[in-house]
């Protein structure tokens, strides 16, 4: 009789509290609660190059463990945006550009990159990495006598060539438009060639830091002997050990594009270093054009000046004043021959301080002097010329003592000017020498 009947209303005593749906321990907590655990989309590849998963979906802590990484590993290929190939001691986890992949001995997982828009190029890297992988497991071991690359470098050559290939499709995309808006602001400078020139050089820049970036993190692998030792996956695997200094197969296929991406990035900086020099003529020819304005404007200035040298003069006659002039036959010529001399005076004047301006001059002169061109010499250079002068003449006159008149050097004349007291001690001492020498030999 305890027991409430079912289609009796509940009391409130009898619902849940709220700690109950939350509660990780209780049933309902598990489906209402939802998991905050991120998780990666990826593309699994077997030792066939067959697909065995399509845009699954894991844990980053299943792929830890599943694969032997660390949680740092997976962050940058998550949410990492520079170029980076690390090597690990049962994967190579690679992040370059538009690809994200981890490389096993027997199989590869290429990662989803969500909001990619290099799809195309995606799609590109799937058949050919499909492909070289097939074709390597059904060639077998030797493949024209020579041996065949392990499952790895397979891998990680359609991932090199997948990049390599995607940089040098942007960088023509890139150059083309750059070269001709180039070549056309050799013809005519215009307003709006040099805002595409502005927005081309942008792009350039980016391209280039972007294959500077992927040039580095292949470089920087190249210089890690004991990581290039650890890529050999399949041998490791095998439990064969490879020294640190034997890698010469993986070495010589990473240089290969090592070069190829070096040449992209040598040819952009050339490119972007034309830009540059463009860009500082085309700023000097609107400073001249300027500057051509600038002097424009102060010949006006000028002109004006002296017609109001002449109009003054004009003026104070043109007043209703008795001046005693205006009764002379003479007097009207006479104002007018005065204000024309005093117009040309004034133009002359002012366009020879102008003309003194605009010289360009290769030494500072004195404050006294600012207007002097490069045909006067300023008072600095007059000084300097003095003073090798003077210095000459006394390199000379030494000369002449020590060569010519050692009997001078005995005497007991002071030395020259310029020459110091030690100077002129050893000079008498070569001078008593040479007097010694020669009347020993006209002794019998």
């Amino acid at each position: 009789m305890g027991r409430s009947r079912p289609n009796e209303p509940g009391h409130a005593d009898d619902i849940p509290s709220l700690g109950s749906f939350l509660d990780d321990n209780a049933s309902f907590g598990r489906i209402l609660r939802p998991s905050t655990e991120l998780r990666l989309r990826c593309t699994e590849i077997d030792t066939n190059g067959r697909v065995t998963l399509v845009s699954g979906e894991f844990k980053k802590s299943e792929l830890i463990q599943k694969y032997g990484l660390l949680p740092r590993d997976l962050r940058k290929i998550d949410s990492s945006l520079l170029p980076s190939i690390l090597v690990r001691p049962s994967a190579i986890l690679i992040n370059l550009l538009h690809l994200r992949v981890l490389i096993k001995h027997d199989r590869v997982l290429v990662f989803d990159a969500y909001g990619s828009t290099d799809s195309y190029n995606t799609s590109l890297f799937m058949y050919d990495l499909e492909g070289r992988l097939r074709q390597g497991a059904e060639g077998g071991k030797m493949l024209s006598g020579v041996a065949a690359l392990p499952y790895e470098f397979k891998a990680l050559e359609a991932v090199l060539i997948s990049v390599t290939s995607g940089l040098e499709g942007e960088f023509d995309g890139v150059r083309e438009p750059v070269v001709r808006v180039l070549r056309e602001l050799e013809e005519d400078i215009d307003r709006d060639k040099l805002r595409h020139l502005l927005i081309y050089s942008k792009k350039l820049g980016t391209f280039e830091q972007k294959a500077r970036l992927v040039r580095d993190a292949i470089d920087d692998l190249l210089e890690a002997d004991d990581d290039l030792a650890a890529m050999y996956l399949t041998e490791k695997a095998k439990g064969k050990k490879r020294e640190e200094n034997d890698h010469t197969e993986v070495e010589m296929l990473l240089e290969s594009y090592h070069k190829v991406c070096d040449e992209i990035v040598q040819v952009s900086g050339n490119l972007v270093s034309n830009i540059k020099n463009t860009e500082e003529i085309v700023r000097a020819i609107l400073d001249a054009n300027r500057n051509a304005l600038m002097q424009l404007d102060l010949k006006f200035s000028v002109y004006t000046l002296g017609l109001a040298a002449g109009t003054f003069t004009a003026a104070l006659y043109g007043m209703n004043l008795k001046n005693f002039i205006e009764e002379s036959d003479l007097g009207f010529w006479g104002v007018s021959a005065f204000c024309a001399v005093s117009c040309v005076v004034v133009f002359g004047y002012g366009l020879n301080k102008l003309r003194k301006v605009q010289r360009l001059r290769m030494w500072t002169g004195d404050v006294r002097y600012p207007y002097e061109g490069i045909g006067s010499k300023s008072r600095s250079m007059r000084t300097m010329e003095r003073d090798m002068k003077q210095q000459q003449q006394k390199q000379r006159e030494l000369e002449r003592i020590r060569e010519g008149d050692p009997h001078r050097a005995l005497s007991g004349e002071r030395n020259i000017p310029g020459e110091s007291r030690q100077e002129a001690e050893k000079l008498r001492e070569r001078a008593a020498e040479k007097i010694t020498a020669s009347s020993q030999i006209r002794e019998p």
